[in-house]
């Protein structure tokens, strides 16, 4: 305001104001100015939306970065920018994880036609098509959940698999012309002088393809010939045309004769009627209303050329044609307004995913009479989503699930028939075990990623994938007792603990060890640990060695020996010397050494092993030495000592025969440890699960051998075994089962009221058996109920009125004068049908139209006689029909009022009075139909269960029945029901099925004894053919079938080799052979017991045969010796050798040494102390060194046929020189022993193909006639592994259904177009509807058979009837189809382009009248595909030129002419032209295309091959005008050698088109040739003319022209 004030204000406002307020106003337009530019100058800019992160399913969120830009290009504050334009940062999204790949999938749709693709900048036309061009087709690629099909975002799908294209490039084929054939011959003109049209027509071949030209016209016509007929004499035919029906109309009020409206509800109003029934009132609801019209349609009469003419001169016979008739006003259905939507199904979803459907309904108020229209659908469904503002639950997801293993079963793979032998005996080894497998409901928890089952089975078709296996291999531990050692000797005594060193009470032991752990028994080893109280018991004693004997003086004579002593332990090591002090420590010993004349004695003997291990009241043990006499004493010298002296004797092993051990019970089972016992002990456990550490206990008790329990006391302490252990506490196992299934679904659809109650059931699983005392597994596993609420379908049946009085078409229509024309015909009468329910009260028609099936019919037509027809009696019922089948039934009827007496009614061959028909005959013949079934083994267990013996066995093969179906036939051959002709439909006869039955072996026979007493050695069992296979059994193991067919099995064995020993008593006394020396002295011989002994524990030496023992290391039995004589040398026996080194070597020597135990008396030298031998290999040094023999085979457990087991190879000790020697010297020598000696090994098992039970019979694959099969299955529970049987081929068994009657309704064929009471006009074509029989094969005959056999009627009455009509004279009409083409493929190159091929038929217009040619268009075509097509070409055909014209026409590969198909750019010429034109004079166009002259001249050619001028053929000046004027205008007569010489004279040109110089020669030549000819010619008929009558002058011209052709 103040702006505009300053405007208008005076001078003096201005000047006072003025300027401020202009500067203020200077600065609000730079402000605003400011803004508006900083609006343009900044924009918000957006990076790309990042991945979808957080939780699974819709509750993901994307970002995105947004910023702020200004116009040049830099970022700045968002502030700048228009906060209220900001784009968003965040977004939520369907966050996608794996386990989302089971729910969502690409949905590929196939690939639409191929389309031309418009070039751009491309000219229509500017390219031509040779074969083929390029296009593209598309597909719709959408990503689908797949328990609804609902369409989600591209992204989830792309998650897993990247997108499929959604186009592709493709060839289009060229353009193809509709192809049609040849037209067909002219049809026949009319007789007389009528002026007539003839026609001819072709059909189409081939539609036109890909933008091809459209179909020429079909039709030719043209006028016939015939003369026009004098005026007058016009013959014409006559033809009545009837025009079609018109529509069915309401008589006027006052032309009903009778009530033409029929109202289907007595009694009551329409209008209120359909008011109440439209204000939803259920009072009474009519089916409708039936109003009964009239329709018409006109005559009128035609002339043979098509002109209309009086009526009268058609009308011959009195009979008037039928120009009107009653008929039913066409009402349409009316149905009531929809239902409210039925709430969405859906009931889970995946976030905002989801779609479920939703369905409406409407009832049918009243239904369609005469050609209303009819009910449309009932029912509407549609996609709907959850709504609500509830989340949905989660949709479950499917998998396969399984049970825990079952305990392993060996009895399964044993021979079935052998399972009840050995089901008591203790099976081991391999086995099967089995589990449960099941289909799985996994609901997820809704907002976590992790899927949280809740398993619950169900149907197994919902899992994808293949199921996991249900059996699998297995090993049963075999039982193995415990096997221990033999017993070592007794040990020394010993105390229990060596802090005190006095003497005092021990214990003797001795050890065995556990050779073999027990498996699988309670029973644990026996003790390994036997001891023995003894007195004075020491860790440590002295071991003293004695010392040369030193004479006290002189060089013999009393001396003494010094002993040194060592400190050992009782195992043997030394130890210090104070371990000993407190005992008696042994320092000098007195002894002799011999003088020259004393007698001399050998040292004692070692101590003989004492003869019993313990002393009791009958035995002690007792051990002796000896020493013998070495030389004999001379006189006065030390005489020797009696023999008794030379014998000692001593007790030994004095303790009691009695001994001690500790002796243990089982243990206890694992308990809690209440009390803590076992936390301080120390263990380590395999990994199992474990649930705390528990207790065993046992009783431990000191046992005496020969008696029961003694007092702990008695045994040591130290080895006392312990009573309490920590053990790992079983973890305890609930009984884990699913949730219960699903119930199964009720019906939805009602039942009827006298159906039995449906049940519904369901089921759960057991996953994990119980054990450790954990919850037991429930009783119930299978559980079962009625269903409730179970809608019973309502009962509703149609009433059916009275029918009303026949209505006639109104007098003023019918034909003839008004009011004269009776009343009579046929006419139509209608009823009410109205809708009652199961209690007879009224209900509405749309629960008839759904539960009572279809309306009855609410028209009939009817018949008024007329006083000229003759009228019957309604016909009476048929007679009855005797038991025999070839009797006949009749029925009557009898003539009633005036017929009686008119004679044309008493005519019974129009007019029959009785009907008779054969009576129908109970006799059925039944007729084998299709193969015999597969041999079915009927009966065996309901279900199948692993592990039960003999499970299967009667199932799989023995007596059995096959089927073979039968037809059965009544005495007309008609097909009936097969339980006419049979009970079962099948013809049955037995039949067996071969049982496979196994090798057969015996027993295992006992080991043989080790073939090996010292070392590695073998035992064998075998054992022998019984039963051989056959029928499939398992084969048998290879045999050996030189001995009886046995079957051996060899394990390595060991002898200790010292167990059986020799054993030798000491040397005799040397006996001297007395005869020769009286001295008794010298040389002499001693001998020595050996015998074989065999040390069994607790029992003495005891002798065995010698033959035990080693014969190469055979002790001697007798020696030499040496008795020294008095005074001589005496020396000792030789000492050991002295051993040779590990490693031998020649250059290392052996020594052993002698003492000289008597110096001589004389100087007569003593014999050798010393001896030495290198040490030769294998000769007095061995090498040892640890030998393996091969592996041995697998051994299993005694009761194990296959499996785990175990194979062992044997360690020796083996001489140098390949002996076997005892274990000890290898042990001795510390030898790295090889490794190992046993591995684990599996026998493979042979295990025999399982089974499924058979499946239930399947439903027939036909419903009706021949040909049906049923099948049943069964299917691989566990593949055959090795040896066992294998599976039969057979997994399917068919067998052919019981020939069941087909029914069906045959339509006839069709009549031709007929036009009741007229020639011509519109008529019908009308076919018959039959019920006939026939058992559907290709062969079938057909009989017909009642109506009812067929059930409903179709409903369609245009099945029966058509409108057609029938050419009148001069009218245009359509001819009949033609006959479909052959089926021809669309092809590129001679390949196929489309799968299916087309084929086509067309129906030309055919004109018959001049007058209406104009006026008459039109012809059809139909294309249909076909399949079994060919490709066919299409190419040009050309005929012989003929004066430079030739035919040509296009032809089809298959030889059939045709017009269209042939591209037209490549058609070739009709019309031959020369080029350049020929313009000289006299010239003309010859057939090879190029100049050539007229007759009579001849050719002058230019250098390029053309013609230059035509010069006049010499000779021929006198030829007279009308021959030269014929010659000028018609073209010479062309002959083939015409062209031969034509071609001579134009072919030899250079390559650059000049005429070759030696082509002007030969042509110079040729023309004086000629002109002589010519001119000899000329002479000769020149002559003949004196003596013959003159010829034609035109002769010598002809022949002189005929010598041209040389030209």
């Amino acid at each position: 305001m103040l702006l505009q004030q300053n405007w208008v204000s005076p001078h003096w406002a201005w000047q006072s104001l003025g300027k401020p307020f202009l500067l203020f106003v200077f600065l609000m337009l730079q402000t605003a100015d400011l803004q508006a530019r900083r609006g343009h100058q900044f924009v918000w800019k957006t990076g790309h939306w990042g991945r979808c992160i957080g939780d699974c399913g819709s509750g993901g969120i994307r970002s995105r970065a947004v910023w702020c830009t200004h116009a040049e290009g830099w970022t700045t504050f968002h502030a700048n920018c228009d906060q209220q334009d900001k784009p968003e940062s965040q977004r939520r999204c369907f966050k996608v994880c794996d386990w989302h790949l089971e729910l969502f999938e690409w949905e590929v749709s196939g690939w639409d036609r191929c389309g031309l693709v418009s070039a751009a900048g491309a000219e229509a036309g500017a390219e031509v098509c040779v074969t083929a061009q390029h296009g593209l087709q598309r597909r719709s690629v959408r990503c689908l959940q797949k328990l609804n099909r609902t369409v989600v975002s591209s992204e989830i799908c792309e998650y897993f698999s990247p997108q499929p294209p959604a186009e592709q490039a493709c060839l289009v084929p060229c353009p193809r012309d509709c192809v049609v054939s040849q037209f067909s011959g002219w049809s026949p003109c009319g007789p007389g002088c009528a002026r007539s049209l003839q026609h001819r027509t072709r059909a189409v071949i081939a539609p036109p393809l890909y933008g091809g030209a459209l179909c020429p016209n079909l039709t030719e016509s043209r006028a016939c010939g015939a003369p026009a007929c004098p005026l007058g004499e016009e013959q014409h035919t006559y033809s009545l045309r009837l025009g079609p029906w018109g529509e069915c109309r309401l008589p006027h009020p006052k032309d009903a004769e009778v009530t033409v409206r029929t109202m289907l509800d007595l009694g009551s109003d329409s209008a209120e009627r359909s008011a109440s029934g439209l204000a939803g009132s259920h009072a009474h609801h009519p089916a409708g209303e039936v109003e009964i019209g009239y329709q018409t349609r006109q005559a009128r009469c035609v002339r043979s050329d098509g002109k209309h003419v009086a009526l009268s001169l058609c009308l011959q016979d009195p009979v008037t044609p039928v120009t009107s008739r009653s008929c039913v006003i066409p009402k349409d259905c009316a149905t009531s307004e929809w239902s409210p939507w039925s709430p969405c199904s859906l009931s889970c979803g995946w976030g905002s995913v989801a779609a479920g459907l939703r369905s409406r309904r409407r009832r049918v108020r009243s239904v369609a009479v005469g050609a209303g229209k009819p009910c449309p659908e009932l029912e509407e469904r549609e996609a709907c989503s959850g709504g609500g503002k509830a989340p949905l639950q989660p949709c479950p997801r499917f998998a396969w699930r399984t049970s825990e293993w079952k305990a392993c079963q060996v009895s399964l793979l044993l021979d079935p028939q052998d399972r009840h032998h050995q089901k008591e005996a203790g099976l081991c080894g391999g086995g099967i075990q089995t589990r449960v497998v099941y289909c799985a409901q996994i609901v997820v928890e809704l907002g976590t990623h992790r899927p949280k089952e809740v398993a619950r089975p169900v149907d197994g078709k919902l899992c994808q994938g293949p199921a996991p296996a249900t059996s699998q291999l297995c090993h049963l531990p075999c039982l193995a007792e415990c096997a221990v050692s033999s017993w070592s000797p007794w040990g020394p005594c010993l105390p229990e603990s060596c802090q005190h060193r006095h003497g005092g009470r021990g214990f003797r032991m001795r050890q065995r060890q556990v050779v073999v752990d027990p498996v699988g028994t309670l029973a644990g080893c026996p003790h390994l640990v036997e001891s023995i109280p003894c007195e004075d018991a020491r860790c440590h004693e002295w071991l003293v060695s004695e010392g040369a004997c030193v004479t006290d003086r002189g060089r013999c004579g009393p001396g003494h020996r010094v002993l040194e002593a060592v400190c050992k332990s009782r195992k043997g090591e030394e130890v210090p010397h104070h371990l000993c002090s407190d005992l008696p420590r042994p320092e000098v010993v007195a002894c002799e050494v011999p003088c020259a004349r004393d007698c001399v004695l050998s040292e004692w003997s070692p101590w003989s092993p004492c003869s019993h291990s313990c002393s009791s009241k009958n035995a002690e043990g007792t051990q002796s030495r000896s020493r013998s006499i070495v030389a004999l004493p001379a006189e006065g010298g030390k005489a020797c000592p009696p023999e008794r002296a030379l014998q000692e004797q001593r007790a030994c092993n004095e303790h009691q025969c009695v001994h001690f051990f500790w002796e243990v019970s089982p243990w206890s089972s694992c308990s809690e440890d209440v009390l803590g016992t076992a936390l301080n002990t120390t263990s380590s456990w395999s990994g199992e699960a474990t649930c705390g550490v528990g207790i065993q206990t046992r009783k431990v008790f000191c046992r005496k051998s020969s008696s029961g329990q003694v007092t702990p006391k008695r045994c040591p302490e130290s080895i006392r075994p312990e009573a309490v252990r920590p053990c790992v506490l079983p973890c305890r196992k609930d009984c884990v089962v699913t949730l219960f299934s699903e119930w199964t679904p009720c019906p939805t659809a009602c039942q009827p009221g006298n159906a039995t109650a449906v049940k519904q059931s369901r089921y759960r699983i057991i996953l994990q058996d119980s054990a450790s005392g954990g919850q037991a597994c429930p009783d119930t596993l299978y559980e079962e109920r009625e269903c409730e609420d179970v809608p019973i379908c309502p009962v509703y049946r149609w009433k059916s009125h009275r029918w009303s009085p026949c209505v006639l078409v109104p007098g003023s229509v019918r034909p003839g004068p008004p009011g004269q024309s009776e009343a009579c015909g046929h006419g139509l009468q209608s009823r009410a049908v109205t809708c009652l329910s199961e209690q007879g009260g009224s209900a509405a028609v749309g629960d008839c139209v759904r539960w009572a099936g279809a309306m009855p019919a609410l028209v009939q037509e009817c018949f008024i006689p007329c006083k000229d027809d003759c009228t019957f009696t309604p016909w009476s019922k048929f007679t009855a029909c005797s038991s025999d089948c070839d009797t006949a039934r009749s029925r009557r009827r009898s003539l009633t009022g005036r017929s009686r007496k008119r004679d044309k009614c008493q005519n019974t061959e129009v007019y029959p009075q009785v009907e008779t028909e054969p009576c129908p005959c109970e006799e059925f013949t039944s007729q084998p139909h299709g193969n015999w079934s597969d041999c079915i083994i009927r009966g065996g267990p309901p279900e199948f269960q692993l592990g039960m013996p003999g499970q299967g066995v009667a199932k799989e093969c023995g007596q059995g029945v096959r089927l073979r179906a039968i037809a059965c036939y009544d005495r007309s051959g008609r097909l009936v029901e097969p339980s006419r002709c049979s009970s079962s439909g099948y013809i049955e006869e037995p039949c067996t099925v071969p049982c496979p039955f196994d090798c057969k072996l015996s027993d295992w026979s006992s080991w043989s004894p080790c073939s090996s007493s010292c070392g590695p050695g073998v035992r064998v069992r075998s054992k022998w053919l019984k039963e051989k296979p056959y029928n499939g059994g398992r084969p048998c193991p290879k045999l050996d079938l030189k001995n009886q067919a046995q079957v051996h099995e060899a394990v390595p064995c060991y002898s200790e080799c010292n167990q059986y020993s020799w054993e030798v008593g000491p040397w005799s006394p040397c006996k001297i052979n007395s005869e020769q020396n009286s001295l008794h002295c010298g040389e002499g011989i001693q001998t020595r017991e050996v015998r074989c002994v065999s040390t069994a524990e607790d029992h003495g030496v005891e002798t065995v045969p010698s033959t035990l023992c080693n014969q190469a290391e055979v002790p001697e039995a007798v020696q030499k010796c040496t008795l020294y004589c008095p005074s001589e040398c005496a020396v000792s026996d030789w000492g050991p050798w002295s051993p040779c080194p590990q490693v031998c070597d020649p250059n290392v020597m052996q020594t052993r040494t002698r003492q000289v135990l008597r110096s001589p008396a004389s100087s007569k030298p003593c014999p050798e102390v010393s001896q030495m031998k290198p040490c030769i290999l294998n000769q007095n040094c061995f090498q040892y060194q640890y030998n393996l023999t091969g592996w041995s085979g697998c051994q299993l457990g005694a009761n194990a046929t296959c499996g785990h087991g175990e194979r062992r190879r044997l360690l020796s000790c083996q001489r140098s020189d390949g002996a076997t020697v005892s274990m000890q010297l290898c042990q001795q020598l510390h030898l790295e022993k090889p490794l190992p000696t046993s591995s684990r090994c599996a026998v493979g098992c042979a295990v025999d193909c399982q089974l499924s039970p058979w499946s239930a019979w399947s439903q027939c694959s036909h419903t009706c006639g021949t040909g049906g099969q049923m099948v049943r299955g069964r299917s691989v529970v566990l593949r055959a592994a090795g040896e066992g049987r294998p599976c039969p081929e057979q997994l399917t068994q068919h067998r052919s259904c019981p020939v069941k009657p087909c029914y069906s309704w045959l339509l006839g064929p069709w009549s031709p177009c007929t036009v009741q009471g007229g020639q011509c006009g519109d008529g019908l074509q009308v076919r018959n509807l039959t019920c006939v029989v026939h058992d559907a094969s290709v062969s079938a005959t057909s009989k017909p058979v009642e109506n009812a056999l067929c059930g409903e009627l179709p409903s369609k009455e245009s099945v029966l009837q058509l409108p057609c009509s029938v050419p009148c004279p001069g009218d245009c009409h359509l001819t009949e189809w033609s006959e479909w083409s052959s089926c021809e493929l669309t092809c590129i190159s001679g390949r196929s382009f489309e799968s299916s091929g087309r084929q086509s038929r067309s129906r030309a217009f055919v004109v018959q009248a001049a007058e209406n040619r104009e006026s008459c268009s039109g012809q059809e075509m139909e294309t249909r595909p076909c399949s079994g097509g060919k490709c066919y070409e299409y190419l040009w055909q050309t005929s012989l030129w003929r004066d430079n014209v030739r035919t040509v026409w296009c032809q089809r590969s298959d030889g059939m002419n045709v017009t269209g198909g042939c591209p037209l750019r490549t058609k070739p010429a009709e019309v031959r032209h020369c080029s350049p034109p020929c313009r000289k004079p006299f010239s003309y166009c010859t057939q090879r295309g190029v100049c050539g002259c007229e007759r009579g001249y001849t050719e002058v050619m230019r250098s390029n091959g053309l013609l230059d001028y035509c010069v006049k053929v010499p000779g021929l000046e006198d030829k007279k005008a009308d021959v030269k004027t014929i010659a000028g205008k018609n073209k010479p007569v062309n002959s083939k050698m015409h062209d031969i010489f034509k071609g001579w004279s134009i072919q030899p040109f250079n390559p650059d088109g000049k005429l070759k110089i030696w082509v002007y020669g030969v042509s110079a030549g040729g023309f004086f040739i000629i002109v002589f000819l010519i001119f000899t010619s000329y002479l000769m008929c020149k002559k003949t003319k004196q003596h013959q009558s003159p010829p034609p002058q035109q002769k010598p011209l002809t022949l002189a022209y005929d010598g041209d052709i040389d030209m």
